[in-house]
């Protein structure tokens, strides 16, 4: 004795799989799916390229931060390093290597504990006591970085900029 089909409760007609057709068009509405995807999979694209610009700009950023302030810790070591300009330079361009384009400038100043700005030349004579000479470095970066993606309406180069200070060690 055959037993009689069970029912789908959808209508009384069963589900049956995606599957080709006599002239190879998939059934129904079988390739709704990867409509869906085609549309969408451009987008994840597009965002996924731009997180990851972002994240390359972030990344040289930071580089250019801390570029800086390696060349100012070599700086600020004691005062024979305070009037290595070069020296600075390099410890910033060192840090940095992974920035191309990084450019560092490198200073020192003095002032004196009263307040008074003087020039670092003549610092030991120039302060009146009770004051003292205070010395300080300062080690600026910039890099200019391309993104990789170019979007109208956003620029295509940003330039980074670091900065840092230190009083020089007595």
């Amino acid at each position: 004795m055959k037993q009689a089909p069970k029912e789908n409760p959808r209508n009384g007609k069963e589900k049956r799989p995606c599957r080709l057709t006599g002239l190879g068009l998939l059934r129904r509405d079988c390739g709704q799916s990867l409509v869906e995807l085609a549309l969408v999979v451009p987008i994840f694209t597009v965002l996924l390229a731009g997180a990851a610009d972002f994240a390359r700009l972030a990344y040289a950023g930071i580089e250019v931060s801390s570029g800086a302030r390696a060349g100012v810790q070599y700086g600020a070591q004691n005062r024979l390093t305070a009037l290595d300009i070069s020296g600075m330079k390099k410890a910033a361009t060192n840090d940095a290597s992974d920035v191309p384009s990084l450019v560092a400038t490198a200073s020192n100043n003095c002032a004196c504990t009263d307040g008074t700005s003087i020039t670092c030349a003549n610092a030991a004579t120039t302060c009146i006591a009770p004051a003292r000479t205070i010395q300080y470095v300062q080690v600026n970066t910039s890099a200019a970085v391309t993104t990789l993606f170019q979007v109208p309406g956003v620029p295509a180069t940003y330039t980074l900029y670091g900065q840092a200070t230190m009083r020089v060690e007595q």
